[in-house]
């Protein structure tokens, strides 16, 4: 079974998050260090991750404040 990239899980779960809302519409997530911790990784997959969701819409970077749930998805 082939193995999933990090970005990609790391991006799932996110989605996940989103969808339960636990990170609801117009919520900051975590700091990127706090996402590095949580998901034991290096800063790459995490950041990968978050452009992924970004090009999907479900993210906003705010250039100075940080990443943050769609308003409207």
């Amino acid at each position: 079974m082939p193995r999933i990239p990090e970005r990609q899980r790391i991006a799932q779960d996110i989605r996940d998050r989103i969808a339960s809302g636990e990170y609801p519409p117009g919520g900051k997530l975590p700091s990127l260090r706090e996402l590095i911790d949580h998901y034991g990784v290096s800063a790459e997959p995490v950041r990968s991750a978050l452009l992924i969701l970004q090009a999907e819409g479900l993210l906003e970077g705010r250039q100075g404040k940080g990443v943050f749930v769609a308003e409207s998805q």
